[in-house]
């Protein structure tokens, strides 16, 4: 992390381009994010010291609360996973262990240093595949002839001409309908599952993964376009290229200090005082969570991760649970606790116009690649904010999500089959309420289709 690390507000003015109101949750992540950068320039006997304060977001689905965090590690360029908490089980059970959240967070980072390195190796891929294919169409390059009888460097100048006119028919794509012959790898063992022991899935290997390096691979003559060829060398050599040593190093490296794990519905395993026998999926999973967010060692694939600095956010609507019946250690491990507020008819104006990629923007869009220009008139964003509120009201409120419903049902029939010969539909508050007016009125009718 460097010295341009954004400061908490610079943070929120970043989340409110995607983000409607929720300003204390986009606060407390803003400053959760700036402390990272903060402990990296603390003195290094007190950065061990030094922990994440793990953050609760309480709030009604649709609110925003994944939005949040899944920006705010996008900004960071963090490692992040969301996963949801009802999917886990107390170990010894079928199902998830709580482990594997720590071991899919490190397969993402692995991918993401890869992208990265190989985006910088990229240029250097390009051009060594592009010097493979001129030998595979032509001769060697000049500098790899043996020497011969005769004036060598005359030889040399001709075919370096010669490679050059076939460089520039590449680039200008001349070559595309011709096909070479090239040595690709053949496959020699089929893919075998290893069953792993409960909690160990991800650990599993595979025949081949143990073989590729202990016996040399078998490669057979196959013909493909020149286009074709060019994007096999390409990948051939960015994997000559890239030292996956410093890709796994690097990717452990962002995962304990500063990856993001995003536990969703953790409402959902609130213990229950009035249940009797085992709880599986409930207490026993916050039991089980607990270590990983006071900092353990998880064996992955790729190395053991110590978790005491990966930020936790956690997630839940917290209908039928509140945050209290919770077990108390793992209460203690989420200090900060952020309610997001339901959204009103004036949020679902603004949603529907002020992010950079709103819904409104979205169908435009859409309807854009058919030729037709959508327009949505002021009135008639404010009658789909009002119905998108009524309705949040009387049924469910699924927050924001409800903006989806309305839209689809709105323009149902326009996305089936654009009118033809019209250029341009503007979406007025009159066709807003002649087409759901029917349907809101209706609570039954709403409750199925809103």
């Amino acid at each position: 992390m460097n010295d341009n690390y954004l400061t908490p507000r610079q943070i929120v003015e970043h989340l409110d381009k995607h983000i409607i109101g929720q300003d204390r949750a986009k606060k407390s992540v803003g400053i959760a994010l700036r402390n990272r950068w903060r402990r990296q320039n603390a003195p290094e006997e007190m950065r061990r010291e030094i922990l994440p304060n793990n953050i609760i977001m309480i709030g009604p689905t649709g609110v925003g609360k994944t939005e949040i965090a899944r920006r705010l590690a996008d900004l960071a360029g963090a490692p992040f996973i969301k996963v949801e908490a009802s999917k886990f089980t107390e170990v010894g059970y079928v199902g998830r262990d709580v482990e594997a959240m720590v071991r899919d967070l490190v397969d993402i980072a692995v991918n993401m240093v890869k992208q990265e390195q190989s985006k910088d190796l990229e240029t250097k891929a390009r051009a060594n595949a592009l010097e493979r294919l001129l030998d595979l169409m032509l001769m060697p390059s000049p500098r790899a002839l043996p020497p011969k009888e005769g004036d060598l460097e005359e030889q040399k100048e001709s075919i370096a001409r010669t490679r050059e006119k076939f460089r520039k028919k590449f680039i200008d794509g001349k070559l595309n309908g011709r096909e070479v012959e090239l040595e690709a790898p053949q496959s020699q063992f089929p893919v075998v599952e290893i069953f792993s022991p409960m909690g160990m899935e991800e650990l599993g290997v595979n025949f081949q993964e143990m073989f590729s390096g202990l016996i040399p691979k078998k490669t057979k003559r196959r013909k493909m376009s020149v286009p074709e060829a060019y994007k096999f060398l390409c990948n051939e050599e960015l994997g000559r290229l890239l030292n996956m040593d410093d890709v796994i190093s690097e990717a452990l490296h962002r995962v304990e200090e500063s990856g993001i794990i995003f536990v969703d519905e953790i409402d959902k395993i609130a213990g229950d005082s009035s249940r009797t026998g085992p709880d599986v999926s409930r207490e026993g999973v916050q039991r089980d969570i607990l270590p990983l967010v006071e900092g353990c060692g998880v064996t992955t694939k790729y190395g053991m991760i110590h978790t005491d600095h990966i930020l936790f956010i956690a997630a839940g609507a917290f209908h039928a649970a509140k945050p209290s019946d919770l077990i108390p250690e793992l209460q203690g491990r989420f200090p900060i606790r952020v309610e997001l507020d339901s959204l009103t008819a004036e949020d679902f104006e603004r949603i529907l116009t002020e992010p950079k990629a709103s819904l409104v923007k979205q169908y435009k869009a859409l309807l854009g690649a058919e030729g037709l220009n959508l327009e949505f008139s002021a009135d008639g964003i404010r009658r789909i904010a009002r119905y998108a509120e009524r309705v949040n009201r009387d049924t469910e409120n699924i927050g924001a999500r409800r903006l989806h419903t309305i839209l689809t049902t709105l323009l149902e029939d326009i996305l089936f089959e654009p009118p033809a010969g019209k250029k341009k539909i503007t979406v007025t508050g009159r066709m807003v309420e002649k087409s759901l007016a029917g349907i809101i009125e209706d609570e039954d009718l709403s409750k199925y289709i809103l």
